[in-house]
């Protein structure tokens, strides 16, 4: 019987999640759709238990419904226990809902994809407090990087990762802007560059080294602002579509046991965004 999966979203329409997983089902040879749904916050636990009913065999979660769906799951593993959010969801065989979160993970392949394993040493900060910075975080540390940061506009938002982390620092957004050129990996997680996003950086990047590596995980425009400054000096890039890739190939991977091509992905994405 012909599988289906899903992404819901509010709004939705933006989504590339349903031609990235229906290129990779023709490419594997899967009996497969992978449709978007665009779903309200308040018919959300209708939602959910519609697509039990119908069948799913999985779907994926975006904003703004990533922590809110926690409760009408009947399960989640340890790193969305964590994060406090869920972007995949897989029906069990005995038809139960079980949520995880491959964002972070996304995000260490995508840059580890760029630069390699051997700079885990490096300090590294993450700017943002939101539910991306969160994920990143905690999968940063599992992958034994170990001097983290986190300067957020609200202090307090980033304090309360680094408490649940169990380790790092919290700076101010004026601090990091003075600071800037002491961190090797910059990791810019807030909304800032998004298309029709309309949100401005949150402090100067001006002292940033030529020697870093800035990360962004905002995937369209493929060069935000951010990353434009980073080029611009000379620093090594890492646009948001490797992320995007890999944590969608995680998400196929707890649906079909097998982890898709993801190289050729993140080129037909980063083309169509205006990449080389």
């Amino acid at each position: 019987m012909k599988k289906w999966f899903a992404v819901i979203g509010d709004p939705i329409e933006q989504s590339k999640s349903p031609e990235m997983h229906n290129s990779w089902y023709t490419q594997e040879g899967v009996d497969a759709a992978y449709i978007p749904i665009h779903v309200k916050a308040e018919n959300l636990e209708q939602a959910v238990a519609s697509f039990k009913l119908l069948g799913t065999s999985g779907f994926n979660v975006t904003i703004p419904h990533k922590s809110a769906i926690i409760p009408f799951l009947d399960e989640i593993d340890e790193t969305a226990k964590q994060m406090g959010a869920v972007n995949t969801v897989l029906r069990l065989e005995d038809g139960r809902f079980k949520g995880f979160n491959t964002d972070g993970d996304g995000f260490v392949r995508s840059l580890e994809e760029k630069i390699g394993d051997g700079h885990r040493q490096k300090s590294v900060l993450i700017v943002g407090a939101g539910g991306g910075a969160r994920g990143i975080a905690f999968a940063l540390k599992k992958y034994g990087y170990q001097d983290i940061t986190i300067t957020n506009r609200t202090i307090s938002k980033a304090g309360e990762i680094v408490d649940a982390l169990g380790m790092g620092k919290v700076i101010t957004n004026e601090e990091a802007s003075s600071t800037l050129d002491r961190y090797g990996i910059l990791i810019q997680t807030t909304p800032a560059g998004m298309k029709y996003g309309g949100i401005s950086l949150p402090f100067s990047v001006d002292k940033m080294s030529q020697e870093a590596v800035a990360a962004d995980i905002v995937y369209n425009p493929l060069m935000t602002p951010f990353l434009q400054h980073a080029e611009s000096i000379g620093a090594t890039v890492v646009t948001g579509v490797g992320m995007f890739v890999h944590q969608g190939a995680i998400a196929y991977e707890h649906w079909l046991g097998n982890y898709p091509d993801t190289n050729s992905m993140i080129a037909q994405i980063s083309e169509q965004l205006g990449g080389k």
